[in-house]
């Protein structure tokens, strides 16, 4: 069972569906909130909310000191400076930023080669892809050769004396959970812009990319117990100094004339607009709440809590599981009930045992269609995912693993 000051801080926890508790086993959509994010967002609208960076009263000074104070104890978290923190709405977007200026500035053109993975998400795949219809640079695929889309070293290799201009990686799938070896690229990559889409990775572990050589990392708050709407980009300075800005408009000019603009310092000048404020600052709370938990006792529990799953659902007959069913395999346990659609698996969870999982492509297409090459079952394009956060316990594993049997009892009958 949950610590009762852990079960107190997430009254999400305290819900029941159709008369059985909660089993929250979605957090690599999104993590439930504490109290004290929620408390911070309150407390904030009432007391210092004002926009930032544009006043000299008291309720301005107050939102924007709070505002800097939050991109400072990210920095720090990441081990980086100040400037070199963008904040943005997201993942997609800070993704999106990142290519969009990469070709502005003509640091990416025309011929450059773009390596992504086959792992990625959507938002690390389809601005890309797309992209280089437009714009003429050429793009190849690192695919996984491993069991059920697992990504292994000889498939980072093998293009190492392609010289990419960009390598575009995930640092943990969003499907099989495969935390990939990300203190490697650099040595693989010694000379790419190196983007490292960190959705998943960094809610779990801290990653300091100057420490490993990554140009660019991506990742968004409400996957590690912050508000929804955030996200941030880490940017090398001496490249994002060189980048021309995504988006145009207030807050990241410098001059403006009749003739052309020139555009703020760093890291103004990548924040057009006004931000969204109270919950960029309350996601301050979510990383001091994780902090204090211990990123290192984070870890241990979902680790600990993935292999318990993985053992247990392997022990089910007619059940395929994705990923390399190792250590490697962490936070999320993705699979399939032969004969059964995901869809039909997640609702039955759901309605029955209060298991709330993902069900359906998870936002990786081209990852699915790995998958399904391998698959021995008939398999749907789709798979119902499991993803165990701080909340979880052994108790909710035993429940995931008794209802996929229950399941597979009743479409058995």
């Amino acid at each position: 069972m949950l610590s009762t000051g852990l079960y107190e801080d997430f009254p999400t926890l305290k819900m029941k569906i159709n008369g059985k508790r909660i089993v929250y086993l979605d957090s690599a959509a999104t993590t439930l909130k504490p109290k004290q994010v929620v408390k911070k967002l309150e407390e904030f609208y009432y007391n210092s909310y004002a926009n930032v960076h544009r006043a000299v009263h008291t309720l301005a000074v107050r939102a924007t000191t709070e505002f800097e104070e939050t991109r400072e104890e990210f920095a720090e978290f990441l081990g980086a400076s100040p400037e070199e923190i963008i904040f943005t709405s997201g993942t997609t977007m800070a993704i999106n930023l990142a290519v969009v200026s990469l070709l502005r500035s003509g640091i990416l053109k025309e011929d450059d080669l773009v390596l992504v993975s086959l792992l990625e998400h959507h938002a690390n795949f389809v601005p890309w892809l797309r992209l280089s219809k437009l714009h003429g640079y050429r793009i190849d695929f690192i695919r996984p050769s491993g069991r059920f889309g697992t990504l292994e070293m000889d498939d980072l290799l093998k293009h190492r004396d392609k010289n990419p201009k960009v390598v575009a990686i995930t640092g943990l799938s969003n499907v099989t959970g495969q935390r990939i070896p990300v203190e490697e690229l650099r040595n693989v990559f010694p000379n790419s812009i190196i983007l490292l889409d960190g959705a998943q990775l960094i809610p779990h572990e801290p990653v300091k990319p100057k420490e490993i050589g990554v140009d660019f990392l991506a990742f968004s708050l409400h996957k590690m117990l912050g508000p929804t709407g955030v996200g941030v980009l880490y940017g090398k300075r001496e490249l994002m100094e060189q980048m021309e800005p995504f988006l145009y408009g207030g807050e990241m000019i410098d001059r403006v004339s009749l003739e052309d603009v020139t555009f703020n310092e760093l890291p103004y000048k990548f924040e057009a607009g006004t931000p969204n404020i109270a919950d960029i600052v309350a996601s301050r709370e979510a990383l001091r709440y994780l902090k204090e938990t211990g990123f290192d006792s984070v870890h241990e529990k979902i680790e600990q809590l993935t292999q318990m799953a993985l053992k247990e659902m392997m022990k089910i007959g007619g059940v395929e599981i994705y990923g390399p069913l190792d250590e490697r395999q962490h936070g999320i346990v993705s699979f399939n009930v032969k004969g059964i659609h995901p869809h039909d698996v997640a609702h039955i969870l759901d309605q029955e045992f209060g298991i709330a999982v993902r069900s359906g492509h998870h936002c990786a297409q081209p990852l699915m269609s790995i998958l399904k090459e391998q698959s021995q079952i008939d398999f749907p394009n789709s798979t119902c995912r499991a993803s165990f956060y701080i909340y979880n316990t052994e108790e909710d594993v035993k429940i995931l693993v008794e209802g996929v049997k229950k399941v597979k009892e009743w479409f058995s009958r």
